[in-house]
């Protein structure tokens, strides 16, 4: 029988989940407010929550000053290409570990996580000479095969554990059909395993948006994305607050509203193959 809840519970537990979630989008809430004061408001002290005089002349200056469309179609391609890319070498991978893992199968796995933990700055000297010679620097393409590079294993492995929850003998019965590798992996293992690819194409996307390191380090004006856009607004004169919250949230507003349609999909792929 399941367990009863008081009302008095329901109502301490919703209260925390609130304040918990209120608490994380607290520096969002304070970057937006911040992009509609004015330099000096942004800075003073003590700080201004809400009563101040608003304006919209910190996007005005950025949207003359940046050619926004630009950095905002990077940042779509970068993200979108390494999501998509990503996608295709890590199904198969992800397959052939799951329903036919070999003895060493989980030494790769372990062997694809450990990448993660090398710092990035330990390889950006070789990318770099490697960019130089094929003539990949600042260009869109280098970046997005970059990115999907880094997150790769990352992708392989979320999808290794959605393709573990899926019973095997589906996929033996597909094959007994007549079913071949393409059409099982197409037909019959891609539909079953829709929500947790949809997840971590979603989690791919929002890392390859936010990438910062790479961006900065190998794009210089043709091929920068939204995080270069946002770098811009830190010069030597120093930080300009208001319109650096205002080029931010610009930057952020496509990724939240991105999440705000795909919470729904994230949540089914993320509790796929739950304990039941």
């Amino acid at each position: 029988m399941a367990r009863s809840v008081t009302t008095q519970r329901k109502a301490i537990n919703t209260t925390i989940a609130w304040a918990i979630g209120l608490l994380i989008f607290f520096p969002i809430l304070w970057t937006i407010l911040t992009s509609f004061k004015t330099e000096a408001q942004a800075i003073n002290d003590p700080p201004l929550f809400l009563f101040f005089d608003w304006t919209t002349e910190n996007y005005t200056t950025v949207m003359e000053r940046s050619n926004y469309g630009r950095f905002l179609w990077n940042s779509i391609f970068i993200a979108g290409g390494s999501t998509i890319l990503g996608i295709m070498i890590a199904i198969p991978a992800a397959w052939s570990m799951a329903f036919v893992p070999s003895p060493r199968t989980k030494d790769i796995l372990l062997w694809m996580l450990s990448t993660k933990m090398l710092p990035a700055v330990g390889v950006l000297y070789p990318i770099y000479l490697l960019f130089i010679k094929m003539g990949l620097l600042d260009s869109v393409v280098g970046l997005t095969i970059v990115l999907m590079l880094i997150n790769l294993p990352i992708i392989v492995w979320m999808l290794y554990t959605y393709f573990r929850e899926i019973p095997v003998e589906i996929l033996e019965a597909s094959r007994m059909d007549g079913a071949g590798l393409k059409s099982e992996i197409l037909y019959v293992l891609t539909p079953m395993a829709l929500p947790g690819i949809a997840s971590t194409m979603l989690l791919n996307f929002i890392l390859a948006w936010n990438e910062a390191f790479w961006t900065l380090n190998l794009t210089a004006a043709k091929a920068a994305p939204l995080t270069a856009f946002i770098a811009s607004y830190s010069s030597p004169e120093g930080l300009f607050y208001a319109k650096l919250s205002a080029a931010s949230t610009m930057a952020i507003a496509p990724i939240l509203i991105l999440g705000w349609f795909s919470q729904k999909q994230l949540v089914r792929g993320l509790t796929f193959g739950a304990v039941k």
